[in-house]
């Protein structure tokens, strides 16, 4: 999946909007080394376009059709852990980022960058390196006792999607059938989640979310 500087740089848009892909499409239609070549409307079909065309780069959104996309990237690292992943979201870096940094992905960038910006990013992942705003890389090198911590990055990956799910006024159950568990173990999720977040109602993790601008 690694290129050279003189490859063309072959890429797959994962996005559930159309329009977006389609805008991606004609921004580096113009561009002689990058080149959209796959898209993909939601986590099932970037996995199976991912196993059937070659490409060198994929640009990923956090959410298609309300599904969280860290589960499906996960899976695609482990069928190609070279493959460079972007995220682009309409959320802060600092919400998300870091738990897509750890599960491999390979920048991060908010839809509103410039296109120059993106660019840039899509050629450094593609020649194996590493795309994150200097913000950021600030906050990850001056924050290494964690003590700067937001309660909800504190939460497992599991934990902080049921959390956006409870968040957003999902019930148990819907929880329960949108991510394949029991009510159960969601309800233990549940559970864990507002004692790391020093909480006691749903009230409370709504008010916080949207405060934080989480969801």
């Amino acid at each position: 999946m690694m290129t050279t500087k003189k490859e063309t740089i072959r890429i797959m848009v994962a996005d559930d909007h159309p329009v977006f892909r389609e805008g991606l499409y004609r921004a580096f239609s113009d561009t002689r080394d990058l080149k959209v070549v796959e898209e993909a409307g939601n986590g099932q079909e970037l996995l199976d376009k991912a196993t059937t065309e070659k490409v060198d780069v994929v640009l990923l959104d956090i959410s298609m059709n309300d599904e969280w996309s860290l589960d499906y990237m996960k899976e695609l690292k482990v069928k190609f852990p070279d493959l460079p992943i972007i995220v682009l979201s309409v959320y802060p870096e600092k919400h998300f980022a870091m738990r897509y940094i750890k599960a491999g992905a390979s920048g991060y960038l908010t839809k509103d960058s410039p296109l120059d910006v993106l660019k840039q990013a899509v050629r450094k992942v593609a020649g194996g390196g590493k795309f994150l705003s200097p913000e950021f890389m600030e906050k990850i090198a001056f924050n290494f006792s964690g003590q700067d911590k937001q309660p909800h990055e504190m939460l497992s990956d599991r934990e902080f999607q049921v959390f956006c799910l409870l968040a957003s006024g999902a019930s148990l159950t819907a929880i329960a059938e949108k991510l394949f568990l029991s009510v159960k173990t969601v309800s233990t999720h549940r559970s864990h989640i507002l004692e790391k977040m020093k909480m006691q109602t749903n009230a409370e993790l709504i008010q916080y979310a949207i405060l934080n601008k989480v969801i």
